[in-house]
């Protein structure tokens, strides 16, 4: 297919999850890299909105309220009224589904883009959500980084390595915090992605103990309880470090010397801005949801039922299994302590 027009409209759809939009920046970064004329806007979830305002290579953000018109009492007709003129109003010529569900391609379908580019159906999550996307395309079954920039064959644009452009991210850069200290984000969204607090103390006070300060233990919106276990847990350790929003939570993950995290965004953001990271993996595969181009910075534990993708109400053996001995050791030789 022939390269699109150099001042062509090009819409990213990519509304959630956070580590998923982040894994979506490098497709940003190939089409402005070969496109430098285009204009680029990105429809994402309201929630997430933030880390893509003031993007260097981003010309638009068209923040849309899906998570909150599941709540009662939301004025879903009205806001989607509105929503729906601006996306229109952005005059998509080239839209980009990198979601590979129903969500994404009708999103691309309402924008009115003549081209829609998205999975074909046997690699889509949704594969009957095909019926939205006129042009679909093949994707390897490989990191969903290397999943989304697979698509821009699709406009004639060369595959090449992934690219974050961190410092185009400007999302958190006066929440920054000081001192580059040990970030430990112990949140995600799903229960048996969650390593245990007693287990998280074990690994930050040794942590600790050679860095001559606590590592600080990130508590999200939610999630101060989890982050209060971990503290009382190590005593004098470990600090609690109140993220309410995501600016702040990318202000520790930017200023940390080393970032501790399951599979979450918090993870995925240290990568894209260049941060060392530990990720400890249970249900999810690292090859396909780990730190992108960094195996050896994601610890998991192969059993005969590992990588079940599944969401359960608590940590299971493989995520249990990883011993915080061993994941403090490892923390310590990405520190360059050990």
């Amino acid at each position: 297919m022939k390269v699109p027009d150099p001042r062509a409209r090009i819409l990213i759809v990519r509304t959630s999850a956070l580590g998923d939009v982040v894994h979506a920046l490098p497709v940003l970064a190939a089409l402005r890299r070969h496109l430098p004329e285009a204009r680029l806007g990105w429809v994402v979830d309201e929630a997430f909105a933030p880390l893509l305002e003031g993007h260097a290579l981003l010309d638009e953000v068209l923040p849309v309220p899906l998570r909150r018109w599941r709540r009662p009492g939301a004025h879903r007709a009205r806001e989607l009224a509105r929503f729906l003129a601006v996306l229109r109003g952005f005059r998509a010529g080239i839209a980009l589904d990198l979601m590979g569900s129903h969500k994404g391609a009708l999103l691309a379908r309402l924008s009115g883009a003549p081209r829609r580019i998205g999975a074909r159906r046997s690699d889509r999550r949704e594969p009957s959500s095909a019926l939205w996307i006129n042009l679909p395309r093949p994707v390897p079954a490989g990191h969903a980084v290397d999943r989304g920039l697979a698509l821009l064959e699709a406009l004639g644009l060369p595959r090449e390595a992934a690219d974050f452009v961190p410092a185009a991210l400007a999302c958190g850069r006066d929440r920054t915090v000081s001192g580059r200290p040990v970030f430990l984000h112990p949140g995600a969204a799903w229960a048996n992605k969650r390593y245990p607090p007693a287990l998280w103390a074990r690994v930050a006070a040794p942590l600790a103990e050679r860095l001559g300060e606590p590592v600080l233990v990130g508590a999200a919106p939610g999630e101060e309880a989890l982050a209060d276990a971990i503290v009382a847990a190590a005593p004098g350790a470990a600090r609690r470090h109140d993220a309410p929003d995501l600016a702040a939570l990318v202000g520790a993950v930017r200023g940390a010397r080393l970032v501790l995290a399951g599979d979450t965004g918090a993870a995925h953001l240290a990568r894209a801005l260049a941060v060392p990271v530990l990720a400890l993996h249970g249900p999810t595969d690292p090859a396909r949801h780990g730190p992108y181009g960094e195996p050896a910075t994601a610890l998991f534990r192969r059993l005969p039922c590992s990588f079940c993708h599944r969401r359960m109400d608590e940590p299971k053996p493989c995520l249990l299994g990883l011993d915080p001995r061993a994941v403090a050791r490892r923390a310590l030789e990405l520190l360059a302590l050990d």
